[in-house]
């Protein structure tokens, strides 16, 4: 029979682990450091980097206490070693104790450290030191900078909480759990640096594709750091990265079907006739995405054979980018024959005049 200590102490390690890597059951049940601590650290959007301040100072906090919180757990589980008294206790047990201590009280002094002058000793505030620059004064500047961006709807996200990649129009950053690795989009260059393929993957049935992206900065006070994705972001995080991307390791890169379809789509739409706009009529937003100009216009000009499935004409003025209409496209196909789906037809999301892809015009 298994004595308390050997029960206590693997459940304990098993519960340490994952309390520090946080798997997706810890994650769904609130036993994270965002949600035990949420009252304290405030809203992420309302201040991004002061919020993952305060969070990985907590962090550091609480993984330092883990050893001395086995140590007390110890004290109930097994009663009968009197851990409580540490006169009495083994050499063994001694040390345990007084390492425990001496890494929890360590802790608390580099958290203070952290804290002097406004958190400007943390490891954060030293990374936004790297980017002060005209016409950022200082590194309080550059925080409100990133924390505005991060506010934008646009911005691309990915990955766990721990390594989670977040790209703004200006900054590529990697959380980490006791930091954040950032770069300016203007300093930096991307390097795809490895593939790695995964048969099984607990969110989706299909094979999986991880890529591994190196940021280089050419700011000698950035360390390069790397990022991971899976494929199917690939063209998301390409659409909102201005730094050049390189693949060193000529890694070809998987992508779905909606957006193999969608260059397709554009390269067809290129052969097309243009649209000339009409005088005095001006190019709004898209109203799919609002983040570009609308730059295509459906003008009936294909003859189909099949007059029972005919393209009609459409009156609406110009309202759609290249990229939200062929997604629309896309995904008014049967997702069960992609072979079809250059050759449909589909209403447009304004009116509902049959379409197909010889119709799409781009804005001249």
């Amino acid at each position: 029979m298994e004595s308390p200590a050997i029960t206590f102490t693997l459940a304990y390690v098993v519960f340490a682990f994952c309390f520090v890597f946080t798997p997706n059951e810890f994650r769904s049940a609130g036993l994270t450091i965002q949600n035990l601590f949420w009252s304290w650290l405030g809203s992420e959007d309302v201040g991004f980097i002061q919020y993952h301040v305060r969070r990985s100072s907590v962090t550091v906090l609480v993984h330092s206490a883990l050893p001395l919180g086995y140590y007390l757990g110890m004290c109930l589980a097994d009663p009968e070693k009197n851990l409580l008294y540490i006169h009495q206790v083994s050499d063994g047990w001694r040390l345990i104790f007084l390492t425990a201590l001496l890494l929890q009280l360590a802790s608390w002094v580099l958290v203070f450290y952290w804290s002097r002058g406004n958190w400007s000793n943390h490891p954060i505030s030293r990374s936004l030191q790297a980017h002060v620059r005209p016409p950022h004064g200082s590194w309080g500047a550059v925080a409100s900078n990133i924390n505005t961006e991060f506010r934008r709807i646009d911005k691309f996200t990915t990955g766990a909480p721990g390594a989670r990649v977040i790209i703004t129009d200006s900054w590529v950053m990697k959380i980490t759990t006791y930091s954040i690795h950032m770069a300016s989009q203007d300093d930096c260059h991307v390097t795809v640096t490895e593939s790695r393929q995964h048969q099984l993957s607990p969110d989706s049935p299909s094979p999986v594709q991880y890529l591994t992206l190196r940021v280089h900065s050419i700011n000698s006070a950035v360390k390069p750091f790397d990022i991971r994705l899976n494929s199917t972001e690939y063209t998301e995080l390409r659409e909102k990265l201005h730094a050049p991307i390189r693949n060193a390791a000529n890694v070809v890169i998987h992508q779905t079907i909606s957006e193999l379809f969608l260059d397709t789509f554009r390269a067809q739409v290129e052969l097309n006739q243009l649209y000339t706009l009409p005088s005095g009529q001006e190019v709004e937003p898209c109203i799919g995405c609002m983040q570009v100009p609308a730059n295509t216009k459906l003008v009936r000009l294909c003859q189909p054979e099949d007059l029972a499935h005919e393209c009609q004409q459409c009156f609406c003025r110009p309202m759609w980018c290249l990229s939200c209409l062929g997604r629309w496209f896309a995904s008014r196909q049967d997702q069960q024959r992609p072979e079809t789906w250059l050759s449909s037809r589909v209403p447009c999301p304004t009116c509902r005049a049959k379409f197909c892809i010889l119709d799409v015009c781009r804005v001249h």
